[in-house]
């Protein structure tokens, strides 16, 4: 057996999160929300597990999975005078109670009301309408070709099944963070802390994090993993050159690296690592 319990954990590994080349897209799709550098950082995160997945004792890869209609896309808004509300366009409680910009269907006001409110006193995010990405079912929604194959080839060697956590499907809340939904729903279990998640990563010694974006998703779920680890927050480890940010958040990237350096979390290059894996196959 290994000598140590090292888990992969890696973020939202999809297609509409990565840059890809044009040889990787199929004819008339593209990826609806690119992040600079991350097709060069899942390049990265497969060679890691190619090269080191002996010395790997668990792989969890979490997937953005999205409603078409959804609280988080342009699909659901509109302005005060009908017309659409363009992605990358934020939105707080005040601007509903303006009648800068509403939900489409005028029954829909008081829940969004509500949970802009209640994801502001969060104090975590300000309310986000994102381009329509990682749609159920369509291409976007599909893992890094060269990340699942890695992958694949790991648990056909090991007869191993990697983890899959599948995040935001409700409609009604957003979901960055694997752990739980920014504000969980208690309609939906589904958006309520992840339970059997920590526990499995509470059996690793030690818990790589890669995936997309640094800024989002990745820093959302390492926030919570840590805070629910408490003094075990130093088992985690974040791959820094297998993760990146999304444009205009460079900061919040930078603030969430030296917030989770100062909880005990370790930074780490995918060359380190694959060192670290390498003294631990079985020998």
């Amino acid at each position: 057996m290994n000598t140590k319990k090292i888990h992969l954990l890696i973020i939202d590994p999809q297609n509409d999160f990565c840059d890809l080349p044009a040889n990787y897209l199929p004819n008339g799709v593209s990826p609806s929300l690119p992040v600079a550098g991350a097709h060069a950082d899942m390049l990265r995160v497969a060679e890691l597990i190619r090269l080191g997945g002996a010395g790997l004792s668990d792989i969890s890869v979490t997937l953005d999975s999205h409603q078409l209609v959804d609280i988080a896309h342009p699909t659901f808004w509109q302005k005060g005078d009908g017309s659409d509300v363009l992605p990358f366009t934020q939105i707080q409680a005040v601007d509903v109670r303006a009648g800068r910009y509403l939900p489409r269907r005028t029954e829909f006001v008081e829940r969004t009301s509500n949970y802009l409110n209640a994801l502001e006193q969060s104090g975590r995010y300000v309310h986000m309408v994102w381009p329509v990405h990682c749609q159920i079912g369509t291409w976007g929604n599909n893992v890094h070709d060269d990340v699942r194959f890695a992958y694949n080839q790991w648990e056909v060697s090991n007869t191993r099944i990697v983890n899959k956590i599948v995040k935001g499907t409700n409609p009604w809340t957003e979901h960055y963070s694997a752990i739980q939904a920014e504000v969980p729903d208690q309609a939906d279990k589904a958006t309520w802390t992840n339970e059997e998640l920590l526990a499995l990563l509470r059996q690793s010694d030690t818990v790589l994090i890669a995936g997309e974006a640094g800024s989002h998703c990745v820093k959302a779920t390492t926030e919570h993993i840590a805070q629910h680890f408490g003094a075990d927050a130093n088992k985690l480890v974040l791959l820094t050159d297998c993760m990146s940010a999304v444009a205009g958040f460079e900061t919040q990237y930078r603030d969430f690296i030296a917030d989770m350096a100062a909880h005990g979390v370790k930074m780490m290059q995918s060359a380190e690592a694959l060192k670290m894996l390498l003294a631990n196959e079985e020998k």
